[in-house]
């Protein structure tokens, strides 16, 4: 069977279609990414933002590439810096595979909800039971330069909806899980760690915004994450997020914001990140 066979053979709807079930959407991305890798399942999934691309380089050999578009309810990257293709890759000479993806969905794009979080979904459809949610984000300590990677350890979300659609009731108190940050500082005890909050974006946060966030208790501001996170435990992952600081927040900094910067300051912490990831990869 060609690919485009397998991909029209397990095509399940359109996302955005009420009637189309999401899981099942996740199913068949499941199955052409099994029929595309060789491999009935993989062990862990990864989503990399803004500065961790290098990361599934430095985890293992890479075993198959996807593009994004070859797979049911996956769009091509809309972001600079991210790559539009799915990785299989061994996870050094354990025989185990994780599935990287180098790029999401983003709330901004407007493809909906559902979108955002096909991929964690797919990542529970194809055997993981841990996801690493990656981001570059706004740093509101001082202490936390550009190039920092930081554990989250909690979040708020901002963007006013939710991943799950119903009387879907999920408990998120340990969310993030709290093994996985442990094991996260055996391999760096340097890391510290924060709460995420999400904007809905594209728009960066207005200094009073910042402030806002910095009151109610977050620590780091970026435009993705939690909605995946909260699928994520629906589905029964657990759940490792970490942030790399790539600027100052608004007002943190005179500087003005641009991605550009956000860009920069991930090619230079990438190698750093890369091997971090890598090594809490490893010992999973």
């Amino acid at each position: 069977m060609s690919t485009d066979d397998a991909a029209r053979t397990h095509s399940p709807g359109d996302l955005n279609d009420p009637a189309t079930d999401p899981m099942e959407v996740a199913r068949a991305a499941a199955a052409v990414i099994a029929e595309r890798t060789g491999a009935p399942s993989h062990d862990v999934a990864l989503v990399l933002g803004s500065g961790w691309g290098e990361t599934a380089d430095r985890i293992g050999e890479t075993l198959a590439e996807i593009d994004n578009t070859d797979v049911p309810g996956f769009a091509k990257a809309a972001v600079a810096g991210h790559s539009g293709t799915m990785r299989s890759v061994a996870i050094g000479d354990t025989g185990r595979r994780a599935l990287v993806f180098g790029t999401r969905t983003h709330f901004y794009e407007g493809r909906g909800v559902r979108a955002v979080v096909h991929g964690v979904r797919t990542a529970a459809a194809v055997g993981a039971r841990t996801i690493v949610l990656t981001n570059g984000c706004g740093g509101l300590k001082e202490e936390w330069p550009p190039g920092t990677p930081v554990l989250i350890s909690d979040h708020i979300n901002l963007t006013a909806t939710s991943p799950l659609e119903g009387a879907t009731f999920v408990d998120l108190t340990d969310l993030y899980s709290p093994r996985l940050r442990d094991l996260a500082r055996q391999v760096d005890p340097g890391l510290d760690e924060g709460v995420y909050v999400q904007f809905r974006g594209p728009h960066y946060e207005t200094p009073a915004e910042v402030q806002m966030a910095k009151r109610i208790g977050g620590d780091l501001v970026g435009m993705s994450t939690t909605l995946e996170a909260i699928a994520a435990r629906h589905v029964g992952l657990e759940v490792l997020g970490i942030s790399l600081v790539t600027n100052p927040a608004a007002g943190i900094s005179t500087t003005p914001l641009s991605h550009a910067e956000v860009i920069e300051a991930g090619q230079a912490a990438a190698a750093r990140c890369g091997d971090l990831l890598a090594t809490i990869v490893g010992r999973l």
